[in-house]
């Protein structure tokens, strides 16, 4: 699933769409409308420029002219494209006064919604990780005596990491997956503090990580995947000491780490 460094860079790539009018709205599928008759949200969209497009954690926020919200939640293999041709699996296109904006998804597990208020579900979200404070991130830490790993995965705590960046960012901080959050002490919040805003400004400027479907709206692929040093690494030797990465079920989701490189 695209996460933060895919998301943001989606949004920066149609980011040029600011100030189109829609002259058409049509929605093909109704498994990825959230709430929505396809009529009802074409109607409230026709007409109606683009105001701003921004990302919230893994939500695309298309703000319209005279309120509203379009919220795009890519999935897995929901796409977001300028331009080009609609496919068997189109579910969504944007006619402009000047381009045409497409939603792809081949498995259907994207949401499109248009919301006429700040959505709540994302304004429950917890905080931006590279923006929030180091003071409000350690005390944040310590209230929580759950495994570091799935703690990062939670999107109460902070909105936008998956499991790429939970993995990347653990390892460059040293800290093993298993460890629990309330424990960290010493210098080691600071290093995962730190390890956090370094992993996503790396991948945003690299475009995202392209392990499958992932590409931005002009059909670029990602690639900070090839600076991955332990996920999707397992039995491949640590960049750092040579040892095998290993793979752990935490929270459901595979978390790859080097036993000697990260500690508890």
């Amino acid at each position: 699933m695209p996460e933060l460094p895919e998301v943001e860079t989606v949004a920066r790539s149609i980011a040029p769409l600011v100030g189109r009018r829609i002259l058409n709205a049509e929605f093909r599928c109704l498994r990825v409308l959230r709430g929505g008759d396809p009529d009802e949200m074409a109607a409230r969209l026709e007409g109606r420029r683009i105001q701003r497009i921004e990302r919230y954690g893994k939500f695309i926020l298309i703000s319209i002219e005279g309120g509203g919200y379009l919220v795009v939640h890519l999935g897995m293999t929901g796409r977001l494209l300028l331009g080009g041709p609609a496919g068997k699996h189109t579910h969504a296109i944007l006619t402009l006064d000047r381009g045409v904006l497409l939603y792809d998804d081949s498995r259907q597990f994207g949401r499109l919604q248009f919301s006429e208020d700040f959505p709540e579900r994302i304004a429950r979200l917890g905080p931006e990780p590279l923006e929030v404070g180091f003071d409000d991130f350690a005390r944040a830490l310590k209230r929580r005596k759950t495994k570091i790993k799935a703690l990062l995965l939670n999107q109460d705590f902070l909105r936008g990491i998956g499991n790429i960046y939970a993995d990347e960012s653990l390892f460059r901080a040293g800290i093993h997956p298993l460890a629990i959050a309330s424990r960290l002490r010493g210098d080691r919040p600071r290093r995962l503090y730190d390890a956090i805003g370094q992993v996503l400004r790396e991948a945003i400027a690299a475009g995202g990580s392209s392990i499958s479907d992932y590409v931005d709206a002009e059909g670029r692929k990602g690639f900070f995947q090839v600076q991955h040093r332990v996920y999707q690494r397992a039995g491949e030797p640590c960049l750092t000491c040579g040892r095998p990465i290993r793979r752990v079920l935490v929270a459901q989701r595979s978390s790859h780490y080097c036993p000697y490189c990260q500690k508890r």
